[in-house]
């Protein structure tokens, strides 16, 4: 956990492949804590093809029973539909001339958003920006992407900076 908040968590991703894990393995997360999926990233990226949207786009009900028997992995029928669902949905966005990248970004004006938070306590659940994302995911077909979820998702792909700013990584990241 604390190499993840050191290294990773905030900082602002633009790629397609680390942007889909990250939506896919905070929506894995509802309900359960994010060291139980943390622990299992590997798992995921070996389980859904490394995160390549076209090939977990192509994924059919075989691929489906497959992963309903990966331990690495929760094992969720309505979270591994999702992730394929919404591999479809990143393909589509591409097919009308966009990106996931583009998308997620346009809810942030293209810019992290930069909070001041002094204590842990102070960090929403959800955001007005975070709502917004939801609705426009879930209205392009997207499943687990509710707004505490989008928050996590911003928080961790660097769309806002969370980190309080006390904490090293706020000056690096701000």
């Amino acid at each position: 956990m604390q190499a993840y908040h050191d290294d990773e968590w905030g900082v602002p991703l633009h790629d397609e492949r680390p942007l889909f894990e990250l939506l896919t393995l905070e929506g894995a997360q509802a309900g359960l804590s994010w060291s139980t999926i943390l622990r299992r990233r590997d798992g995921y990226r070996a389980a859904f093809a490394n995160f390549d949207v076209a090939r977990i786009a192509a994924f059919d009900d075989d691929d489906i029973a497959r992963l309903m028997t990966d331990a690495g992995i929760i094992r969720n029928g309505q979270k591994v539909r999702s992730t394929i669902e919404n591999a479809r949905q990143v393909l589509a966005l591409r097919d009308q001339g966009s990106s996931l990248d583009e998308f997620v970004w346009s809810f942030v004006n293209g810019r992290p958003l930069v909070n001041t938070f002094t204590t842990l306590g102070e960090l929403p659940a959800s955001t007005p920006e975070s709502a917004a994302m939801s609705k426009a995911l879930r209205k392009r077909g997207f499943g687990f992407v509710g707004p505490t979820i989008c928050y996590a998702f911003m928080q961790a792909a660097g769309l806002v900076n969370d980190h309080v700013v006390s904490c090293f990584r706020y000056a690096a990241l701000s």
